[in-house]
């Protein structure tokens, strides 16, 4: 199993900005797809945004669309999820995950590989 290692997530005010990082160990580890599911409790986990391994595809839900941006630098193997103009609706656990081959998918299940998870929260 390959972890992935989350940073960044914390506390902040509507309308302000945080930068989720996320890290692959393993040189060989070089995932088709990389995204940030983000889970509330007593839902599922939703996938807010993904990248595929160019850089050149990429997935945002609806209500992220415009506010997020979701980078990705294969040389260290790191996705990032820049999140701006955040709202109290954000708040959740944002969890990176990855899969090593196809297409981007908006389906939990279809990701072999998660992080731990970090808390974004985001005070009215």
């Amino acid at each position: 199993q390959v972890p992935l290692v989350e940073s960044g997530g914390g506390l902040v005010h509507t309308g302000g900005s945080l930068r989720l990082s996320c890290t692959a160990s393993g040189r060989t580890f070089m995932p088709s797809t990389m995204g940030w599911f983000r889970q509330v409790p007593g839902k599922e986990r939703e996938l807010a945004a993904a990248i595929g391994w160019s850089g050149s595809s990429t997935y945002y839900a609806d209500s992220v669309k415009g506010r997020f941006t979701i980078s990705r630098d294969n040389a260290k193997n790191t996705v990032y999820l820049q999140m701006n103009s955040l709202k109290p609706e954000d708040t959740a656990v944002y969890y990176c995950a990855a899969k090593l081959l196809g297409a981007i998918h908006t389906t939990a299940s279809e990701y072999a590989y998660w992080g731990q998870g970090t808390q974004v929260t985001v005070s009215s």
